[in-house]
């Protein structure tokens, strides 16, 4: 792993996420682990998405709670989340959670299942969780108790209900197309709700085969993250310093 390359991607990502309107100010928290057993992780301190640096990224230990204090410091529930996430969860690499406005309207249905209508929600067929158990403040115990919903290596996204949307991943890449998308797909969902008209659903058989026509392409990955992170050179190149 090219730890500068790291600190640039993730810093993109969260200057792209406050592009495409999903952040919330100085709220919310990106991580990535940067140590083999991934408990030492990259993860964002008290700054506003827009004018996070890679050079303003912390290096927190999950199994050190005095790592996460001092002046700028992220707040406790990135610590509850976050470090349990990289203690208990060995893929979890890399760690999104975010309040975007489609994520969070889905969240708060009584029924947050997303289902297949068009391609982008067919790409999560099978592979969410759904948090229907909302605790308060993702503080240490809340964030152990999420944690332990991602055993199953294949489930990278949780609704979070009553809250927002977490995904999980193994590179900056992954994790941000994941959400990416994830996000897209709750708006088309939600808008469709709105009509009030019937929903075209994908069989399974062919949801199953799109969700995996869609996953589990580094390369496919990488590019996306590349051809996203040339509009912040162009436009905000200082985000890699």
């Amino acid at each position: 792993m090219n730890y500068a390359q790291t600190r640039a991607d993730l810093a993109a990502a969260f200057r792209l996420t406050a592009r495409e309107g999903m952040h919330e100010g100085v709220a919310n928290h990106f991580s990535m682990a940067v140590n083999e057993d991934g408990t030492q992780f990259l993860i964002n301190p008290r700054r506003h998405f827009s004018r996070i640096r890679a050079s303003d990224l912390w290096v927190i230990d999950a199994n050190d709670p005095d790592s996460a204090r001092g002046e700028d410091a992220p707040d406790p529930t990135a610590w509850g989340l976050h470090a349990s996430l990289h203690r208990h969860v060995p893929h979890a690499r890399c760690a999104m959670h975010v309040h975007s406005t489609y994520a969070t309207v889905l969240a708060s249905l009584a029924d947050s299942r997303l289902p297949p209508i068009d391609q982008s929600t067919a790409m999560f067929f099978n592979r969410i969780v759904i948090d229907e158990d909302y605790g308060g403040l993702a503080m240490e115990e809340e964030g152990t108790r999420c944690a332990r919903m991602f055993q199953d290596p294949s489930i990278r996204t949780m609704v979070m209900g009553n809250h927002g949307v977490l995904v999980i991943g193994e590179t900056v890449a992954e994790t941000f197309m994941r959400m990416y998308y994830f996000e897209r797909a709750a708006r088309t969902y939600v808008l469709a709700l709105a009509t009030g008209r019937p929903l075209r659903e994908l069989s399974p058989e062919v949801a199953e085969l799109t969700a995996r026509q869609q996953e589990g392409d580094p390369q496919a990955e990488a590019d996306f993250m590349r051809g996203m992170r040339m509009v912040l050179d162009a436009e905000s190149p200082d985000y890699a310093h």
